[in-house]
């Protein structure tokens, strides 16, 4: 696992495509890093990126407030089948059908329904092609569902359409931006498909 940046109350690192980012990420970080671990956010278990964990009590509630804030900035890229539209700001409603482990769009707003909403802009002109997405909010499996709805799914995401060989969704967190210490601290990589 590549470690982007670590000191005694976080850590920025790269999850792994496969490891669940609530129980065994942290678990792989508590080997590197003796004492606590706190997940922040989470990516699926099928996604990869950049990651920030903490690992004091004080540095998990400011880095929650930044999330609940919105200064916490995270942006994914994607390829994606077909050519969507050059930039996009979107906004839905999402029902997540527990069950199913599946979410939709619907609407109406009803018991369950959350609103999402991110911005995305395309990077080439190919089919499949390549967007960088910036999230506002971050409901499960927001990206696949919104771009999947408007006729996009990710290349590799059978669960929401695709219909191609790759065998995990062409999404990954590359980039992370979050006060932390009294400063702006800016976390990207990409990934060699993008």
């Amino acid at each position: 696992m590549d470690i982007l940046y670590s000191d005694k109350q976080i850590v920025v690192c790269i999850k792994p495509l496969g490891l669940d980012s609530e129980l065994e990420l942290p678990q792989a970080l508590k080997e590197m890093f003796p004492g606590e671990i706190f997940p922040i956010h989470r990516l699926d278990k099928n996604v990869s990126g950049v990651m920030v964990y903490a690992r004091t009590k004080a540095a998990a509630a400011e880095l929650s407030r930044a999330v609940q804030e919105g200064t916490m900035i995270k942006e994914y890229v994607a390829r994606v089948h077909g050519v969507p539209p050059q930039q996009g700001d979107w906004t839905d409603l999402l029902f997540k059908d527990s069950r199913k482990n599946k979410v939709f769009v619907v609407k109406r707003k009803r018991a369950g329904v959350k609103e999402a909403r991110l911005e995305y802009q395309r990077l080439s002109q190919e089919d499949p092609c390549l967007v960088r997405i910036r999230l506002h909010t971050g409901r499960s499996h927001q990206i696949r569902v919104q771009f999947s709805s408007r006729g996009f799914p990710l290349v590799g995401d059978h669960k929401y359409g695709a219909r191609d060989e790759e065998t995990a969704p062409k999404l990954y967190s590359c980039c992370l931006v979050f006060p932390y210490g009294g400063e702006v601290r800016r976390f990207e990589v990409l990934p060699d498909w993008a």
